[in-house]
């Protein structure tokens, strides 16, 4: 039987409700709308909303949260809940996309829509290929919810929106980085810690809390350094939630997770838990190593590369960097100018990214 998860603190609960109720309305009135003008067009609008709202941790629009009112922003601001349901939906679009350049099969414990549509393709006996069919649709589904995204940000000011289109193209290009390394089998651990800050820690951390503190319509010396001391808060805090992924990808509980333990190492990740193990691995080990990333990895494989990674201390030196990090991040916040509340309540966030198990 799995264990229970690590319970979510309430400085995420507070925001998480408000925008999952946000995010249900957006997509029930696209749902109506899209199938008054053709009822095919209902699936993928479902697919995506079963996505958005299966589960999901809604750190992205917490982190937005408590930087606007840690600066100043009212928590009773409509504004900053859009922004937050905006993330929820360019996360969805990066998940869809992600898992069809993955081949992933499950996503939150479900079926992938790239999967989900391709079955429907095989059921249906249509014309073609089931499997570009299934792709093609994860696709646009994706653009839709970037579209939906851009939407909900109509109300932000000019500095939010640029700070908004610079963490998509960080998206894109973590994206490329990833795949380029994946392919090309890389263990460099400089280049393992860029792809992870730009695929993921910067716009799970760092951009939602600067976007969250640029939603004032005013700036100030004192908004400008709270900026700067978020910042520094972010970076640490984004690099330890890439790395709690990886440790999670390779070691954690599958029902947790919510996609099979061991894809990450079929898949040949590029991460820097890898690259340690290849750097103080030689012989046999090196050998066992070099399966990473072939697809037919068996699930003694797997095992045996567990604890290699464990034996070698990969994992350790992992743990140990999350640690450093999350120390880092909170005596950042000391020289943050924010409000009580959302100062210890982004130190409370700190420390679940860092120990969380999904």
């Amino acid at each position: 039987m799995p264990t229970s998860p690590t319970p979510t603190p309430p400085e995420l609960d507070a925001v998480a409700g408000r925008v999952r109720n946000r995010l249900s309305a957006v997509l029930d009135l696209e749902t109506k709308r899209w199938r008054a003008v053709d009822a095919n067009l209902a699936q993928p609008l479902s697919s995506i909303t079963r996505l958005v709202l299966s589960g999901g941790k809604r750190l992205r629009p917490a982190f937005c949260y408590w930087a606007y009112v840690g600066t100043g922003g009212d928590p009773d601001d409509t504004l900053v809940i859009d922004v937050g349901a905006a993330f929820e939906l360019l996360h969805a679009f990066a998940l869809m996309h992600d898992d069809v350049m993955d081949g992933s099969l499950t996503r939150r414990g479900l079926t992938t829509i790239h999967t989900e549509f391709a079955g429907l393709h095989r059921e249906a006996g249509w014309r073609g290929e089931p499997r570009r069919f299934g792709e093609g649709v994860a696709i646009l589904a994706g653009d839709l919810a970037a579209v939906l995204a851009d939407r909900l940000l109509q109300g932000a000011p000019p500095a939010a929106w640029e700070l908004w289109h610079e963490l998509k193209l960080e998206v894109d290009v973590g994206q490329y980085l990833d795949l380029l390394g994946t392919v090309r089998g890389s263990t460099d651990l400089a280049t393992a810690q860029r792809i992870a800050r730009y695929k993921s820690g910067k716009y799970t951390v760092e951009r939602p809390l600067q976007l969250g503190a640029t939603l004032h319509a005013r700036t100030s010396p004192t908004l400008h350094r709270s900026l700067a001391a978020l910042t520094a808060y972010g970076r640490p805090v984004g690099e330890a939630f890439q790395l709690r992924d990886d440790l999670l990808g390779v070691f954690g509980d599958a029902f947790h997770v919510g996609k099979p333990v061991g894809d990450d190492l079929r898949e040949g990740k590029p991460t820097p838990l890898v690259a340690i193990a290849t750097e103080r691995c030689t012989g046999s080990d090196r050998t066992l190593l070099a399966r990473i990333g072939q697809p037919d990895l068996s699930i003694e494989e797997v095992a045996k590369l567990q604890a290699l990674l464990d034996h070698c201390g990969a994992r350790d030196a992992i743990e140990l960097r999350i640690k450093q990090c999350t120390e880092e991040a909170i005596a950042a916040l000391a020289s943050a100018d924010l409000a009580s509340e959302a100062g210890e309540a982004l130190a409370v966030l700190a420390s679940f990214v860092a120990d969380r198990d999904r």
